[in-house]
């Protein structure tokens, strides 16, 4: 006769892992179809109110909407330009202009020295993510390249597609190099191959299924998902799912050894793992949910975004783990499964035992020397250039943009291609004009008329309810820090004018991007810290603890921040930084930095009743620090995947925080925190009871 209690202890568990792995299986499908939800615009990221905003709402009433400037550039290889080869370039326009997805082209424009001439092509805005740049491209080799010509393919929309090839390899080769880096690991760390499998098949699993949510919270427009968030989401979910299986399984390997019945052993890690796992994972949810805070709508879509990725990888390591974990029994360890040791006493760790005896010898000595060797780390943040970088610069390696940027500059206004686009009340625009052509750093500027074209006066601009456009060409490249300085001047001297003017444009987008991103850096980071810190607080219950680790967190990051500073403008030759780097770096080190804390003292917490606060502290460490290194290796691995992708950003992130977890694995978490903490005994329980515990 068949047991009910076993019956159940195997229904459960596999009606558990069917279910999830019917959600994966759904949510494998829908990364294919979440690129149609997807947008790598800049444009669309600023709020309503910046003027770049308001200045493309005006501009698409001139019925320029969703126009994108690609600049074919060309110079002809055996000297100067003639007649003959404007005539090429005169076919290939009109070639240019029967491609699908091409609005117009425009006559070409021989430059001032007569050795190049450049030819601006239209393109829709939805072609110009599409294959109508890569046939343009194509057309230009067929006509030009292989024939005498130097040609490139350049400007706004060829920025767009590489920015587009780039974020290609996120649903693929980001998510196989994590994957292979994870199980990698795993099996060093288990020394098992079925073990890691079930942990990567949860991690994943968390991934898929918050997949199928924010595809359709993107879907609805809650959200304005871009390529860069999704390959974030990608890497925080496998990398926090499989730290909080690494704290589960350990707990219940812990068990086993204690205990021969495996199903209350799992029952028992799943309780006592389950508290530090919703703590830690609450935390950093609610610090990424301070991202709503922000202005930019890629940041602010961030927030829900990885908030939703944290939930699922809770989700999955507290139930679709334990499940398998409960189907497959002790052989899920094999060839190293835990045996019941004869005095009942769990797993010994030796390792951490020594680094333990070292902390107890000397707590006060190895604090100081390494909040030392921190706070010097630190003194080089004023090094970080994060005030943008051209957006030629952003995608890594050579491009046919670049070369074209190169050749454009070299025989054009270095500002042609990508104009500022300024729009002034129709009674002030010969005044505007004026204005703009006295600005340093204009090289010219004039009236639009009716489809674009130049407009011989006042009188012959086209006038849409009030509007009149002026194109005005930069000197400097349209992604560079001085056209952002120049974009500065004309906000700054049209203002002189009695009625409103908006500056758009290019320039005025990534000038407008940036000291969003600068703001949203000052206002964030108070807010995480602030939220951090009283959840710490509810969670221990104590003042004096959350106050440390959030301290040792932030110096952590500022150390790591740092380095990478060093290591950007000396080893890489970094241009500069993203404005977002910083704010990214400091949302992931301190808040999954708050993981490995409330890991570590959870346990100190449990301890400290039995031990006393210091002993409680050193024994935490002995038990936690094999958990909590795996777990760091796991995250720096997982986010160091994020370099495979050719984006400045996206190697900068991956440095960063690779960087920064490591430094608070190995060095915080280890060695600083534990030695507080014995230093200051049970004082750090302040003012919980724990405080008022005899030594």
């Amino acid at each position: 006769m068949t047991n009910p209690k076993r019956s159940v202890r195997v229904l459960i568990p596999a009606v558990l892992a069917v279910l999830w792995l019917a959600w994966t299986a759904w949510g494998g499908q829908t990364f294919g179809a979440i690129s149609s939800v997807t947008t790598n615009d800049q444009a669309t990221f600023l709020p309503a109110e910046a003027e770049s905003t308001q200045a493309l709402e005006v501009q698409e009433q001139f019925g320029d909407d969703g126009a994108v400037p690609a600049t074919v550039v060309a110079a002809p290889q055996a000297g100067e330009l003639t007649e003959e080869h404007l005539g090429e370039l005169g076919e290939l326009g009109e070639a240019a202009a029967e491609l699908d997805g091409v609005l117009r082209a425009a006559p070409a424009q021989p430059s001032a020295d007569g050795a190049a001439a450049q030819l601006i092509v239209l393109l829709d805005e939805e072609a110009a993510e599409g294959n109508t740049l890569s046939n343009l491209r194509a057309l230009v080799a067929e006509q030009l390249v292989e024939g005498e010509w130097e040609a490139y393919v350049t400007g706004p929309a060829a920025l767009s597609a590489d920015l587009s090839e780039a974020f290609a390899g996120i649903d693929g080769l980001l998510l196989l190099v994590a994957v292979v880096a994870v199980f990698i690991i795993l099996v060093t760390v288990y020394r098992s191959v079925l073990l890691p499998v079930l942990v990567l098949v949860s991690s994943v699993g968390a991934l898929c299924a918050s997949i199928t949510v924010i595809y359709l919270m993107a879907d609805a427009g809650w959200i304005q998902l871009n390529g860069q968030v999704q390959g974030i989401l990608s890497i925080l979910v496998i990398g926090a799912a499989t730290d909080y299986s690494l704290l589960l399984v350990a707990r219940y390997r812990e068990e086993l050894g204690a205990q021969r019945n495996r199903h209350a052993a799992l029952s028992k890690a799943v309780r006592r793992s389950a508290p530090p796992i919703l703590a830690s994972g609450g935390t950093v949810a609610a610090a990424l949910l301070c991202l709503l805070l922000s202005d930019l709508n890629s940041n602010r879509a961030l927030g829900p975004v990885a908030a939703a990725g944290i939930v699922f990888s809770m989700a999955a390591t507290l139930t679709f783990l334990p499940a398998m974990l409960s189907l497959v029994g002790r052989p899920a360890f094999w060839p190293r499964t835990p045996q019941v040791r004869a005095d009942g006493s769990g797993i010994q760790h030796r390792l951490w035992r020594r680094v333990a005896g070292v902390v107890r010898r000397r707590p006060r000595a190895v604090w100081v020397t390494v909040t030392l060797l921190l706070v010097l780390a630190a003194g080089a943040v004023g090094q970080l250039r994060a005030e943008g970088v051209p957006q030629s610069e952003v995608v890594l390696g050579e491009t046919e943009t670049k070369a074209g940027q190169e050749l454009l500059e070299e025989h054009f206004e270095a500002g042609t291609g990508a104009p500022a686009n300024i729009f002034v009340s129709s009674d002030e625009a010969e005044d505007a004009l004026q204005i703009i052509e006295s600005i340093d750093g204009v090289a010219s500027a004039q009236l639009l008329g009716e489809g674009q074209a130049p407009a011989e006066g006042p009188q012959e601009a086209h006038v849409v309810e009030g509007w009149v456009e002026i194109s005005a060409t930069l000197a400097a490249p349209a992604d560079s820090k001085e056209a952002e300085q120049t974009t500065i001047a004309l906000r700054d001297e049209l203002t002189a004018l009695e009625q409103e003017s908006l500056v758009g444009g290019t320039t005025a987008t990534q000038l407008d991007t940036n000291q969003t991103a600068q703001r949203d850096l000052m206002v964030i980071v108070p807010s995480v810290l602030f939220a951090v810190t009283l959840i710490l607080v509810l969670l221990f219950r104590a003042v004096v603890t959350p106050l440390i680790l959030v301290a040792t967190t932030v110096l952590s990051y500022l150390a790591a921040l740092g380095i990478s500073a060093l290591v950007f403008n000396h080893i890489f030759g970094f241009p500069g930084a993203d404005p977002t780097v910083p704010l990214y770096g400091f949302m992931f080190l301190v808040a999954l930095g708050v993981d490995y804390n409330i890991f570590l003292m959870t346990r100190a917490r449990e301890e400290t009743p039995a031990h006393g606060a210091a002993e409680g502290t050193l024994r935490s460490l002995v038990v936690t620090g094999g958990v909590i290194t795996s777990a760091g290796i796991v995250l720096a691995a997982t986010f160091a995947a994020l370099a495979v992708l050719p984006l400045m950003f996206m190697v900068q992130l991956a440095f960063l925080v690779a960087l920064g977890v490591a430094i608070d694995t190995f060095v915080v978490r280890t060695l600083q925190v534990p030695a507080l903490c014995a230093d200051i005994g049970r004082r750090i329980w302040w003012p919980s009871r724990l405080a008022r515990l005899p030594r």
